[in-house]
């Protein structure tokens, strides 16, 4: 995923979760909102209650890893927050993938 294609800043989180759609399962909270842009970015957030910074990053690649193989699934100009919740914590990728599909 490149650079461009990532929600960084602060106050874009927030307009996302404040202004956005909201959909919940037991392993993720995906939130979206129309953007201006030709493109779509994504935010991946994983609290610091779930584990120390490796296991924070590991998680983010996973969900990285999931978005890139599913790109095909995304309306385009959207903005994506995905919050990992503590349900999907010891599950393996593909069951990962499958409650990420039901979301989107």
């Amino acid at each position: 995923m490149r650079k461009k294609y990532i929600v960084k800043e602060n106050k874009d989180f927030f307009k996302i979760i404040n202004d956005g759609e909201c959909k919940k399962n037991r392993s993720f909270v995906i939130y979206s909102l129309e953007n201006k842009l030709l493109y779509n970015r994504y935010g991946i957030s994983v609290s610091k209650k779930h584990g120390n910074a490796v296991f924070r990053n590991k998680y983010k690649r996973k969900i990285r890893a999931i978005i890139d193989n599913n790109k095909k699934d995304y309306n385009i100009s959207k903005d994506y927050i995905i919050i990992l919740r503590k349900g999907a914590i010891g599950k393996s990728f593909i069951d990962l993938t499958k409650d990420y599909l039901q979301l989107i």
